[in-house]
């Protein structure tokens, strides 16, 4: 289904790639932000969503670097209307593991554009993701945490920690929260969005197909396409300075420096 290809700038940056990207990205962005958590089993800083799938379709249907470009949109939205409360380290780790599940599946599937392709993908995804997440939380996120929120002290984590699990020590914190945690509720992000993207694949072809017939670009002079690509850039780089300057400035005031 993925026909269209990439290599040129005319040929990504079409109108209606750009539209099908937004829509996806919006779309995603409202399910980002409607994150929550599920503090019985897992710690409450854990929060779940349902972003991947809108993700997933755009990676099936456009191909893997618009499934990324739709996981790092719906991620500057979310900072752009609710800011960030982790100094954009948990943002940054949302991003990486959102696009460690899309990109894989949307490569698998790109040389593969079958049913039997897109489970592939899907598995693949969904273990680059888990896996990543837990070395992410092993080696930065929890650091972080302790060094830059609570001031050294593990208390804060191991309190959380032990009212779900019973009594957790900084010796067994890791164990529990990296297997126990980390793994199931990642793997559950990720099953998630499985179960929801497979049954609709056949009903969605139908739909990407006559998608990828609008894509397909009509030819045009090295003059022109050189144009386009100038345009495209020059408005894709206007928005990220737009958007950076209002989280900056957005972060300046929550911190009361302006």
């Amino acid at each position: 289904m993925q026909t269209t290809k990439t290599a040129g700038g005319a040929k990504f940056f079409s109108s209606t790639r750009i539209a099908v990207i937004a829509v996806l990205s919006a779309i995603a962005a409202v399910l980002y932000i409607l994150k929550f958590p599920i503090s019985v089993i897992f710690p409450s800083w854990l929060e779940l969503n349902f972003s991947d799938i809108p993700a997933l379709i755009g990676t099936f249907a456009l191909g893997p670097l618009s499934g990324a470009i739709i996981v790092a949109v719906k991620i500057l939205l979310e900072l752009l209307f609710t800011g960030t409360t982790t100094m954009f380290v948990g943002d940054f780790a949302d991003l990486i593991l959102g696009c460690a599940f899309v990109v894989p599946a949307g490569l698998i599937y790109k040389h593969n554009r079958t049913l039997k392709g897109a489970l592939l993908g899907l598995i693949v995804g969904a273990v680059c993701s888990t896996a990543l997440g837990i070395l992410a939380n092993w080696l930065v996120l929890v650091p972080f945490y302790i060094q830059f929120f609570f001031g050294g002290s593990w208390e804060p984590l191991l309190g959380t920690m032990s009212a779900i699990f019973g009594e957790v020590t900084h010796e067994t914190f890791y164990t529990y929260y990296l297997w126990c945690s980390v793994l199931p509720f990642n793997a559950m992000r990720c099953i998630i969005a499985i179960i929801v993207v497979l049954p609709i694949y056949k009903h969605i072809s139908r739909i990407i197909n006559r998608l990828n017939v609008r894509l397909a670009p009509k030819e045009k002079t090295e003059e022109q396409t050189h144009r386009q690509m100038v345009r495209m850039l020059a408005i894709i780089i206007g928005l990220l300075v737009i958007i950076t300057i209002i989280i900056v400035l957005r972060f300046l005031i929550e911190e009361g420096i302006l």
